[in-house]
């Protein structure tokens, strides 16, 4: 009986920790580590509601993916199945999400703001500056190319984007910029406030900018096929992101397809969010993730993140001048593409300083453009490296 006992003890992940290959500071399992990590992500999701819909499925793949002897990241071996989790991840590894993930961001995004005052465009551009950056940055601290791109991608602010890339370029770093790119998305909050202050004045965060036109809908309607047509042709190879958010934007706007718009925008998008997630942060494996080079991945995406955010506000300010003051450069900030969030920022230290200040519809325009720049940035990336 007492060896009954003691074999079973023998299979449960407690015995298992003992057996940790990985330990910290000599004693720690790191996956009791990354337990705790997880567990930390999960409160930031769920009571400080930063991104829950991403950190929530993310942060419990991390703790699935560290309980000993759970197996649900095993790959197949001869007759023997594989993980759970395994099947699902191969949509990210195969580059099938993030794509399809893009189709119902389209179908939830109004362009309209972004056609209004094309001008726009520039400060999505130039947010994406960061990208480049730091993929330079990222060559020097000894990453090789594809992985300076991988770890570049993360200051484009947009997850689906950086898994899309890293997916192709470099799989191997895939649970740490995951989860760079889907944490500094969820404090956007945090991170860029302090920011916008610095590099703008009082004056320049008061500035009210007139209403924005109305958008016919004919405009609407051709805007996501031209953009298809004409970024296709210029850079096939952002054509799987950039097609799926144009088509989930046609879905929108047509007005003929409505049961597919909701469908996209709703139920697909809904379940992808939860295979990509938990299968991303299923990846985060004690063994992967606790490693020197992903400190420095993280340190590296903030950076990235910081020099996008800095980017777009200082264009913002070429065109405060430029226009006479008519521009408030807190709009630049939101050319990064974590949509709607860095637009919101935006409205609100603007509204801080000028509480009849109304920039969310301003500052859609370039986070809109954001989104196609981070995808036309991967594109940039896969047709040189790739």
């Amino acid at each position: 009986m007492w060896e009954n006992i003691l074999e079973f003890l023998q299979t449960t992940g407690f015995a298992a920790f003992s057996r940790s290959q990985m330990m910290v500071a000599g004693f720690i399992p790191g996956e009791l580590l990354m337990m705790a990590v997880a567990c930390v992500l999960l409160y930031l999701g769920i009571a400080k509601k930063f991104e829950p819909l991403l950190l929530v499925p993310i942060a419990f793949g991390m703790l699935l993916v560290n309980l000993p002897l759970g197996g649900i990241m095993t790959e197949p071996l001869g007759k023997d199945n594989a993980g759970l989790v395994w099947y699902l991840y191969q949509g990210v590894k195969l580059g099938i999400y993030p794509p399809l993930i893009f189709m119902g961001v389209g179908a939830m995004t109004d362009f309209g703001p972004l056609i209004a005052n094309p001008k726009s465009l520039l400060l999505g551009a130039a947010a994406q500056i960061g990208i480049f950056v730091t993929f330079i940055g990222a060559n020097y601290l000894g990453f090789n190319m594809m992985e300076a791109a991988s770890i570049g991608i993360i200051g484009g602010a947009d997850g689906p984007t950086a898994i899309y890339l890293t997916s192709k370029l470099a799989p191997d770093l895939l649970p740490a910029i995951a989860i760079a790119a889907y944490s500094y998305m969820a404090l956007v909050p945090i991170i860029q406030p302090p920011i916008m202050k610095l590099l703008t004045t009082k004056k320049e965060r008061m500035v009210v900018m007139e209403q924005l036109r109305e958008v016919s809908k004919t405009e609407k309607i051709v805007f996501p096929i031209m953009v298809t047509i004409l970024c296709g042709l210029l850079l096939p190879a952002a054509v799987p992101l950039l097609g799926s958010l144009m088509l989930g934007n046609l879905f929108r706007e047509s007005g003929v397809t409505a049961r597919l718009s909701d469908t996209t925008q709703n139920a697909l998008i809904n379940i992808l969010t939860i295979f990509l997630g938990v299968s991303v942060g299923a990846t985060a494996s004690a063994d992967k993730f606790l490693q020197l080079q992903t400190l420095k991945i993280i340190g590296l995406g903030l950076a990235a993140f910081s020099v996008g955010t800095a980017s777009g506000l200082l264009f913002g300010k070429i065109m405060y001048w430029t226009s006479g003051g008519k521009v408030n450069p807190l709009i630049g900030s939101a050319g990064v593409s974590a949509v709607p969030m860095a637009a919101r920022v935006s409205q609100v230290v603007g509204q801080k300083e000028n509480p009849g200040n109304y920039l969310l519809m301003h500052a859609m325009g370039p986070n809109v453009a954001g989104v196609i720049g981070s995808a036309i940035a991967a594109g940039v990336m896969l047709a040189f490296l790739s």
